[in-house]
């Protein structure tokens, strides 16, 4: 079903971003990379070594022309523009009487802004062909909140405002747009984590686990590939939020 088809990843560098690109390329997907400053080598070299095509684009995606630039060129390379796959998300942990104006502004810009940015530009594509899937990348925090994380809960709580918003809004066109929303997955981000905060975080989750890239990569193709799925936010927390 996504053989020959088009997928942009933002974020794809490593991480979620990179088991999701790789995870489409397996199903015979091209891919387009995006990135924001570490250059992907190791994501496109996984690509490619599926037999897909692949094609890196440098862009922040809390710019609204770089985004625009981003799809245009993903288009102008495959001809169409059929899966997004909004992953692009920073950090930025503090308590909220310590948290910065721009502390706030970086993570909402890069994970609420960018996200709305490949929305609207893609959706442009999208429309034109009356079909499409949009995935965003929210979290478990979005649902939930966390204590050091306003900005980021913030941020991936708009996620899924986008999300069920978009989904209506594009429906008649044959257009899907759901959110998934990880727990905590073994990352970058959470290799920084200290022991004790680890097993107060394994503590919480019934399957007593972290999730892996992987299994978060294989719920964006299911909901790429679903076509009667739309507005939804697909939890893959081991049992976390329920």
């Amino acid at each position: 079903m996504l053989k020959g088809k088009t997928v942009i990843v933002t974020g794809a560098a490593k991480g979620i971003g990179r088991a999701v690109a790789v995870a489409f390329a397996k199903e015979g997907a091209n891919i387009v990379v995006n990135y924001r400053s570490t250059p992907p080598d190791d994501t496109i070299a996984a690509v490619e070594a599926e037999g897909v095509k692949c094609l890196a684009v440098q862009a922040d995606v809390s710019s609204f022309d770089l985004c625009e630039k981003l799809v245009e060129t993903a288009k102008d390379e495959f001809g169409s523009v059929d899966v997004v796959v909004n992953n692009a998300g920073i950090t930025k942990d503090t308590l909220l009487m310590r948290m910065s104006e721009e502390d706030f502004d970086a993570v909402i810009n890069t994970n609420l802004k960018g996200c709305f940015n490949m929305v609207k530009h893609a959706s442009k594509v999208m429309l034109k062909q009356k079909s499409g899937a949009i995935i965003n990348m929210s979290s478990v925090i979005g649902l939930v909140g966390n204590a050091g994380q306003a900005n980021y809960a913030a941020a991936k709580a708009g996620v899924i405002g986008i999300t069920k918003s978009a989904a209506k809004e594009l429906a008649p066109r044959g257009i899907t747009c759901n959110a998934i929303a990880p727990g905590f997955i073994e990352t970058d981000m959470t290799a920084v984590l200290s022991d004790k905060v680890k097993e107060s975080i394994l503590a919480g989750i019934p399957l007593k686990r972290m999730g892996s890239a992987d299994e978060v990569a294989r719920a964006a193709v299911f909901l790429a590939s679903s076509g009667y799925i739309t507005g939804q936010v697909l939890t893959v927390d081991g049992g976390m939020v329920m």
